[in-house]
Order: structure tokens, then sequence, then C-alpha cells
């Protein structure tokens, strides 16, 4: 993996596209405007971007329906598609290093993350849904001899992709491949706070072969751009991966304009429950730590409520601090870091807050806290809070940092429903040795994903997303590509 001078002269050599990608070229945007990207361990501006606002989004739009209608993507042989999509898929891997640099750089992730998990997992996708495509088959109803009934799956058309910040690379991914993979044409804006990666993988898919006009992709500000595409009369589905705020927002823009297919995966306040029979608390304190350090805590999954049993409590809380301090923010660039920066200043200072209003309303202080800021990076050491109920603020608000609330408890029953009150239900965990107590709860916690002596297990295989305001829809699986088609019933009389 090398070191971190490596990183850093490769960095500084790093060629960067920053134009917007509408039918098969790079563009400035209409306007001319651009914002800039900035390294958070830095400070130093990356690079002026091309941002996008409307007029944008129209002559995209555009060129996806139009490369839609001639078919030139959906009307390929599946196993032409799947070529395409196979080679693609190569190319992010023969480009991991300048992918994962390009991640590192924008959003403060370390290199060894991106190194290890997003530039693979990216490739992966792509892939795993590529070699779908003709594997799947469509249905005849059993009818009598009078009928033939077909039940056929279509590309719902034009899909507008919105996509996150702390995880770039994959959370594309993860919307490109199934809807790629069924013949859509797509319109990807990544965030602001991340842009670089995203239009990368457009030059990738290029020089893949993907016909133009099929995938385009729109750098800019979710009020400009994204709000254009998400009221956009010409578009069929929207699909996005951010906050609940703004999931719901884009919820109400596609039902005030053409009610597109809108599915949302957004934020969560996910349980990790430490059973009193859990027969491996090392591996407990070890993976909890893991569960709210990794990536910064800017994690949708993030295990950000501990719950304790608390006749264990005692004796799991001190293996906690230390294996959060083992956790603590460094060089993004440097391959032993374990924990890099925020992303920006607002999300710095939102997670400073949180910190000081828990304070404010009782909790204890274990580990971490609010940093003195000593030279340039915002970097956020992991923080424990204890002592805390499940009617304080930072156990019920998604905070997207390294800042772990712990709550004690008495027995399954009532952790059970301490992490089923929340307006999230996304991801869930829980530690036992006992496989009815496994079954027992994993059944009754109300979320999308529930981890059993594990955090975050799970592959391409299993379906991603989240129960009440967690959001609708499912990423990954082949629920994934049911999601970006039409269901026909054809019936013909014979």
């Amino acid at each position: 993996m090398t070191d971190a001078t490596h990183w850093h002269d490769r960095a500084q050599s790093l060629s960067l596209v920053t134009q917007a990608f509408i039918d098969g070229r790079f563009v400035d945007a209409q306007s001319g405007d651009t914002f800039d990207t900035i390294n958070p361990a830095t400070g130093e501006v990356l690079a002026k971007v091309a941002s996008c606002d409307k007029a944008d989004a129209d002559l995209a739009v555009a060129a996806a329906r139009t490369a839609f209608n001639d078919r030139r993507w959906a009307g390929q042989a599946p196993a032409q598609r799947k070529a395409v999509l196979l080679r693609f898929a190569e190319l992010i891997a023969e480009h991991r290093d300048e992918l994962a640099l390009l991640e590192s750089l924008d959003m403060g992730k370390p290199i060894g993350d991106a190194l290890g998990y997003d530039a693979p997992a990216t490739a992966r996708a792509i892939s795993w849904h590529a070699e779908a495509i003709d594997k799947l088959y469509d249905e005849v109803a059993p009818v009598g001899d009078g009928a033939l009934a077909l039940i056929t799956r279509e590309p719902l058309g034009v899909v507008a992709a919105v996509v996150p910040w702390n995880f770039p690379l994959v959370m594309a991914a993860w919307k490109l491949g199934p809807a790629l993979a069924t013949g859509n044409s797509i319109i990807l804006k990544p965030s602001e706070k991340s842009p670089l990666s995203a239009l990368k993988l457009a030059e990738l898919a290029k020089q893949a072969g993907l016909p133009d006009g099929v995938l385009n992709v729109l750098p800019g500000y979710g009020h400009t751009v994204g709000e254009a595409l998400a009221m956009h009369m010409d578009i069929d589905c929207i699909t996005f991966t951010g906050s609940t705020a703004v999931g719901k927002h884009l919820l109400e823009c596609a039902g005030k304009s053409n009610m597109k297919r809108a599915f949302m995966e957004c934020g969560g306040k996910s349980a990790h429950i430490v059973c009193a029979d859990c027969d491996d608390l090392d591996k407990a304190a070890a993976t909890a730590a893991a569960a709210i350090c990794y990536n910064q805590g800017e994690v949708c999954t993030a295990g950000s409520r501990l719950l304790v049993d608390n006749a264990i409590k005692d004796q799991f809380l001190p293996k906690l601090v230390a294996e959060l301090n083992k956790w603590q923010p460094a060089d993004p660039l440097d391959p032993s870091t374990p924990m890099g920066a925020m992303v920006d200043q607002l999300q710095f200072d939102r997670v400073c807050k949180y910190i000081d209003l828990g304070l404010s309303e009782g909790a204890t202080l274990l580990a971490g806290g609010v940093p003195k800021q000593e030279g340039p990076g915002l970097f956020i050491p992991p923080t424990i809070l204890a002592d805390m109920t499940p009617e304080h603020t930072l156990a019920r608000e998604e905070i997207f940092g390294p800042v772990l609330s712990v709550i004690g408890f008495d027995g399954l029953d009532e952790a059970i429903q301490i992490a089923n009150d929340s307006e999230y239900g996304l991801a869930a965990g829980l530690w036992t040795s006992s496989i009815k107590n496994a079954i027992r709860g994993s059944r009754a916690l109300r979320a999308g994903t529930v981890f059993v002596n594990n955090w975050d297990g799970g592959d391409m295989t299993m379906p991603f997303g989240g129960y009440k305001q967690s959001g609708n829809g499912r990423d990954k699986s082949l629920h994934a590509m049911e999601k970006y088609t039409e269901l026909k019933s054809t019936w013909i009389e014979l």
C-alpha cells in the first residue's frame, strides 16, 4: 500500500476532471459558474468544478431521453450490455488507486479505506449487476388455452440519481449498476462536497463503450440542479441517498411534478445492542468502536446508539474506551490512519455542537470531546457520551460523526423497546450467545438490516434500505433491479 509520502506525491500530479458530462462530452456549465471543492484535511482548494443548474439539467434530460427513445442502450442484446458493464467494472478496478485518491482528497476518507473498500466495492457493484442481466427471465401467467398472458419488465426510462458525499463512488455504483443493467438512461448528481470521483466514473464509462447520452453527470448544488432534476417533467424516476429532510423534499417534488418514481435511502440512528449473555465482550467492544468511527462516523448505518445491559456495563465500558481510543484521526493519505477528516466545516461544526449539547443535557464524557483546533484539518476525536437516556437529543437525532451515545437497559425486551423507539429504522445490531434471543431479537427489531454478533455484514446479494423515516426502496441485490423497471401485463387472445 506504500506510505504517506507516496500518496502525497501522487496527489500533486493527479489530473482532475472538473466539467459536467452531458451526451458523451465534458462541458462547462451553461452559466459558466463553478464552485470550489476543498480538501477537508488541509483546507486547500482542490479544483473549481462546473456548477450546474436548470439549463444543464434540461440538456442532460434531453440527451438521456433521446438515448432511451432510440434504444441505443435499452435495445441492445442483454449480452452486449453485460459486456459493456463488465468492461466498465474492469476499468474501475484498473483505476483503483486514482479513484481511491480522489475519494480521500475530496471528502477526507482514509486512503486505506478507499483502497480496501470503496474502489473495489464500486467495481463489484457494477460487475454484479452486469452478470445478472442475462440471467433474469420474465413470466408467463397460468391461463386457459384461449389466451397467452405475459408478465414482462421494461426499463423505467430516464433516471435521476442523487448521491451523497460520504461514499461517493459506492453510492453511485449502487444506483448505476441496477439502473444501467435494466436498460435505463441516467443522470447522476454527485454531492457538491465530493464530485470528483463521479466525473472520473463518467470518463471510464465512455471508455468502456457506454453509448453517449446514457450516462450524464451534473455536479452542482441541491437547491439548483438537484431541485431541477426532482421537478423535471421528463424524468421517470429519482433515486436518492442522503438525509431524511432532503428525502422528504424530493418526495414532495416527485408528487408536485409528474409523479415520478421516488426511492429514498435516508438517515439512521441505529441501535447496537450488547446483551448480558454476550460471550465475547472484547469483540463486541472492538466492533462497537468500528461501528461509530469507520468513515469518521459519516455512515448512515453507524451504530450511534450503543445499548448495553446494565448487568455488564461496568465491565464493558472500559473495553469500549480502550478500543475507541485506537481510532484517532490523522492524515488521510497515511495508509495507517484509521480515521480521517470531517467532510467540511459545516459538518465539523454540527458534530461539535451535538457534543456540547450532550454534555449540557447531563451526559458523561468517557472519551474524546470537542477538539481544540490546532492547525488546518477538520479532525474530531472519537467521542463517547454515557449515562444517556432514550429521551436525550443525542439518542434521537442523527449526528453523522464519531459520537457514540451509550444507554443502559435491563433485559432484551427493554432493549428492543428502546431500539424501536425511533423515527428511523435503517439498521440494528444484537450481540448474544443465545440462538433464541438472536432470532427473537432480530425479528422484533424494526430495521431494514439486522446484524447478529457483527456489524455491517453483508454483500451485493443482500438488499439495503430502511423502515420508517429511513426511507423506501432498496439498493443492492436483484430487488434493486426491480425498482428500475416497470411491470407490464400483456393479455393475448388466441
